[in-house]
């Protein structure tokens, strides 16, 4: 592990002064559960770490704007273990299936989202599309993990997270701040009329709330990263829409439990009338080097009555655009069943099924 400076601030403004200089070249630490095992291995080498678990704004869980805000610093029990909570069921059920409690015990939502592939190349240090002498080691090496959809151009690799899905499926929003030197001309006119406008230029806040399905990227080159976020800018909320009668449910196939990654994972989001699918969203994990979004699928839902027939369907339509590598074409399979079991699960019939 190389060294590096430590910053622990207790306010948003501190923070964001803090990730901005060493020209953004930052490292921000919550929960930490991935973040060690990126700088022992030097993935990572950022100047400084930026601990914010002391910005207490960045805490709680609330009411807001007709939906509700998780705060950057909320862990995973305080997730599972507030009220609010039952009504987004398939955000609980990615916690049920992490079988480690100093994963949720320390682990964030919003840490989850900025994490960086598991992908064994890359965390062996062949970067972030696995290339040696102009070729890709994925293509053509030990494949069985990676990507079966959008994965025709460098990028091979999953996306890490496992509440994307969820989260996208129910439409949520991040805020994402940074801090940027104010425009000269909006400071003017407060400024002394014998001041050069070089001179007392302070930093502003920027902020913007994006909707998630729009934060993640799949780099083309190794000096890309996977998410919109560039240096200094950091996550501090994400913002879930009201439930009202949604039902939702997520489905994980995991190989082991506890510190095991998904192998494929579906989520979805259905509202019902009757018995009938009036609006339908379905996202899957760890399939593509982004949380991929199941439209075509989720359209042909609307109008029919949920069985497992048609879960079924769904499912095999989710993966139509499947091209799996040498060695994971297994994943098709799995991900058409992920789908088909979170529809399932979302309306109470996936005991019928199993």
């Amino acid at each position: 592990m190389r060294s590096f400076e430590y910053a622990r601030p207790e306010t948003e403004g501190e923070a964001l002064e803090l990730l901005s200089e060493h020209g953004g070249n930052t490292a921000v630490l919550a929960g930490g559960t991935d973040l060690m095992n990126l700088l022992k291995r030097d993935v990572i080498q950022p100047d400084r770490v930026v601990d914010i678990k002391n910005v207490s704004s960045w805490r709680g869980i609330k009411r807001h704007e007709d939906g509700v805000l998780i705060g950057a610093n909320v862990t995973l029990d305080e997730i599972n273990e507030h009220a609010i909570s039952a009504d987004y069921r398939s955000l609980i059920d990615v916690i049920d299936g992490i079988r480690a409690i100093q994963i949720t015990a320390h682990g964030t939502v919003a840490g989850d989202l900025c994490q960086l592939p598991h992908c064994w190349y890359f965390r062996n240090g062949y970067g972030l599309l696995a290339m040696k002498d102009g070729e890709s080691l994925v293509a053509t090496g030990d494949n069985r993990y990676h990507a079966i959809l959008g994965n025709s151009g460098p990028a091979k690799f999953v996306s890490a997270s496992r509440f994307a899905p969820p989260a996208i499926a129910w439409d949520a929003k991040v805020r994402i701040v940074t801090r940027r030197p104010a425009n000269v001309e909006h400071v003017s006119n407060v400024l002394p009329a014998n001041a050069k406008k070089t001179e007392h230029v302070e930093n502003v806040l920027h902020e913007e709330w994006l909707p998630l399905e729009y934060f993640f990227l799949t780099p083309k080159t190794n000096g890309q990263g996977v998410t919109v976020l560039k240096p200094g800018q950091v996550i501090t909320h994400l913002w879930l829409p009201a439930a009202s009668d949604t039902r939702s449910a997520t489905y994980e196939v995991l190989e082991l439990n506890g510190l095991d990654q998904p192998q494929a994972s579906a989520a979805c989001c259905l509202g019902l009338d009757g018995g009938i699918v009036r609006h339908a969203k379905i996202v899957l994990g760890h399939v593509a080097p982004t949380p991929w979004i199941a439209h075509e699928a989720a359209k042909w839902l609307v109008g029919q009555q949920l069985t497992s027939d048609i879960a079924e369907t769904a499912g095999r339509m989710a993966v139509s655009k499947a091209t799996p590598l040498s060695h994971n074409d297994y994943k098709v399979q799995m991900a058409q069943t992920a789908v088909k079991r979170a529809l399932l699960k979302a309306t109470n019939q996936l005991g019928e099924v199993l």
